[in-house]
């Protein structure tokens, strides 16, 4: 009866660390190839900025995680919160994430956005379409509190080494222990 109860529990326990490793995994395939890929790839068209700077507060904080969805430039709409490809000055190459205040369209149709940070007195550089990424449509608390505290050095010890180790630690001595069982059953 005792064997049966191990076992379930060791089965569980298995699924619990596949299902753990397998988030932790996509959630980091997802991150790095965004990374790589220069935000050109969106998920679901969803991708996922990090705040570096205050220039939102109070409505965003360094180390917020945002989630923006790809949209139409037809559907923006002043107050909305836009993330885009920084094209010119200090913007330039970065992914800037701030308030729309004014929208324009030229004679072509073409879609042109006033922004700037909710703390800044200075608006952006003009946002043609094209540098679009999508809307700001959800904070994720979660993954802002993981990516504040794993940000330090002590967090990221003590929630991805020590939980790693610990995941390969207690497989491989289940896997002596299990060794040396069927040893014993040998000699017996």
């Amino acid at each position: 009866m005792e064997k049966k109860e191990n076992k379930g529990l060791k089965i569980v326990k298995s699924v619990l660390n596949f299902v753990i490793a397998l988030l932790v995994i996509l959630f980091v395939i997802v991150v790095v190839l965004q990374r790589f890929s220069n935000n050109k790839l969106s998920f679901f068209n969803l991708r996922m900025f990090t705040v570096v700077s205050g220039s939102m507060k109070p409505t965003y904080d360094i180390g917020d995680v945002l989630i923006s969805k790809e949209i139409s430039p037809s559907k923006v709409k002043e107050g909305d919160v836009i993330s885009y490809q920084g094209k010119a000055g200090d913007f330039a190459g970065k992914v800037i994430t701030h308030q729309v205040v004014k929208i324009e369209k030229d004679s072509n149709g073409k879609y042109f956005f006033h922004a700037k940070g909710i703390a800044n007195l200075i608006e952006d550089p003009l946002v043609s379409e094209d540098q679009l990424y999508g809307k700001v449509v959800y904070k994720s608390i979660i993954l802002s509190m993981i990516y504040k505290v794993v940000g330090t050095n002590a967090g990221f010890c003590l929630f991805i080494i020590l939980p790693i180790v610990f995941i390969v630690g207690t497989e491989l001595l289940s896997t002596l222990l299990e060794k040396e069982e069927e040893r014993r059953n040998k000699l017996s």
